[in-house]
């Protein structure tokens, strides 16, 4: 009879996903994993298989917890224009979280051309992305905030690419001001407020 599982597989989930995200995948080593996880490599790989497969359940936890967060924010405000907005102020916050950039888009930029399934797992995420942002553009032109000629998906596009945009600007050291500047130049350009308020 096998013995039951001695650990929380979130909590290890959640720390192999942060040695990916500060180190990278090719720089990340077993004995790394074994460090942050607190597990010994027969207990990891019995769990997870190897490091790759553990890469890619992290990455898609990551994913997922993105989604679920994006849904929340953007359901949560009271008027959709203001979410869109704060989807480009997001990579602004100085924290060293933010500065380390995206997971997947770090990883779809190491990996992509070498591992097919992390960027078919990329191009799933993305478009996920985009249609909960595309939903909510929708939103903004029910309630007047936004032109209803303009399609949804094109500005949803445009706006996650400006988001990703900022993400990587981020990460190059740019100062908070900048950032925010940056941020508010893009949110007057490609979300001006047509309700005539």
């Amino acid at each position: 009879m096998a013995r039951p599982r001695s650990f929380d597989e979130k909590q290890v989930l959640n720390a192999v996903r942060d040695q990916f995200w500060d180190a990278g995948y090719a720089a990340t080593s077993l004995e790394d994993l074994m460090r942050v996880s607190g597990l010994g490599k027969g207990s990891l790989y019995a769990a997870f298989g190897d490091k790759r497969q553990l890469f890619l359940r992290a990455l898609r936890a990551y994913t997922d917890d993105n989604h679920r967060r994006l849904r929340e924010a953007l359901a949560e405000a009271p008027r959709a224009l203001d979410a869109l907005r704060m989807l480009l102020e997001a990579p602004v916050d100085d924290s060293p979280g933010v500065r380390r950039g995206c997971l997947l888009a770090n990883s779809t930029s190491e990996l992509g051309n070498a591992d097919p399934e992390v960027l078919n797992h990329a191009h799933r995420a993305y478009e996920t992305t985009t249609a909960l942002i595309g939903d909510c553009v929708a939103r903004a032109q029910r309630e007047g905030d936004l032109p209803a000629g303009t399609e949804p998906i094109e500005l949803a596009r445009a706006l996650l690419a400006a988001q990703q945009g900022l993400v990587f600007m981020s990460r190059t050291g740019l100062d908070t001001a900048t950032l925010t500047a940056t941020a508010r130049s893009l949110a007057a350009r490609l979300l001006p407020d047509h309700s005539g308020a």
